[in-house]
């Protein structure tokens, strides 16, 4: 009885570690962000229930979270030296899995994302499969350089999105708008957190803009990025119409001003650490803002409930 407890427990320990591996919890904030995006901006004109059950959309979404999960894998078994320096408690939990189960789950996955996308069309297998060698490529190689590790970076997290794009194969300008702001977003939390790893990453010869520039210059990159927000910000305040999300823009300038006197006084490691809850925060608030959009998007589907 007590052999088999400390079974469970070892497994329960084991399945934690793995979500914490692939951070189970950033994959549903990527997963409401695409159908968020397909209801209110992709497809706005169909009935939001349509969108939600359908079955090649939902294809794409799950093949996304699953290539996602990979890439956090093999990014992790890359980075499993750095981060018992920079993270050495999550490191610990992370290493209860051993590399050889990572690597296994990782091709296992790729493998099913794979399978998946020959069920959608022939421009889906092109897509994931340059999509799953990029983060390979990314994790293995282009993160560890200056400048186009972040750009790639957040390249890697605004893909998914064209997933949707090119599933409905409608295009809006405010969609170039949209992945501007959110990119810009995500560069700047790629740095905040190479300035949050620069011990590590110094030990591991990690060439990131802190290490080879060092953190003064990291920090006026960063305000240089807010002040290029106000670009993306004013045209879709200005020239799109984005309903009722204009105030989540205006919020996010405020936000960012904030950010700015941040850095400008950032020194130590907890001071990053704010930075990047603070980039965190707008970013997971922008995706369910989309509903801001257009709120009555939802009644579109409103005679498709069964009762």
């Amino acid at each position: 009885m007590l052999l088999s407890r400390r079974k469970t427990k070892r497994m329960m320990m084991k399945i934690i570690s793995m979500f914490s591996v692939v951070r189970g919890y950033n994959i549903p904030v990527v997963i409401a962000a695409q159908y968020l995006s397909a209801i209110y901006i992709f497809a706005p004109h169909k009935r939001a229930l349509s969108v939600v059950f359908d079955s090649g959309l939902f294809l794409i979404v799950l093949a996304s979270s699953l290539a996602i999960a990979s890439g956090y894998i093999i990014n992790n078994f890359y980075d499993s030296n750095k981060d018992l320096i920079n993270r050495p408690s999550k490191s610990m939990l992370d290493r209860l899995v051993s590399q050889k189960t990572k690597l296994q789950v990782y091709f296992t996955l790729n493998f099913v994302v794979a399978l998946l996308a020959i069920f959608i069309s022939w421009r889906a297998v092109i897509f994931f499969s340059s999509y799953i060698f990029l983060i390979w490529f990314y994790s293995h190689k282009l993160k560890k350089y200056a400048i186009i590790g972040n750009l790639t970076a957040a390249l890697l997290a605004v893909i998914p999105f064209f997933a949707i794009l090119l599933y409905y194969k409608n295009f809006y300008p405010q969609i170039v708008a949209h992945a501007s702001f959110l990119g810009i977003l995500i560069v700047m939390r790629e740095i905040i957190k190479d300035l949050e790893n620069l011990q590590g990453d110094l030990a591991n010869g990690y060439q990131t803009i802190p290490v080879k520039y060092g953190e003064a210059t990291a920090r006026k990159v960063l305000i240089g990025l807010c002040l290029f927000t106000v670009l993306p910000l004013y045209t879709l305040i200005e020239v799109f119409d984005v309903g009722y999300m204009d105030l989540y823009f205006y919020g996010a300038a405020l936000f960012l001003i904030s950010f700015a006197v941040l850095v400008m006084r950032a020194v130590t490691k907890s001071d990053y650490l704010k930075l990047h809850v603070i980039l965190k925060f707008l970013i997971v608030t922008g995706v369910f803002s989309i509903v801001l959009i257009n709120p009555k998007v939802l009644e579109n589907g409103r005679n498709l409930l069964p009762f």
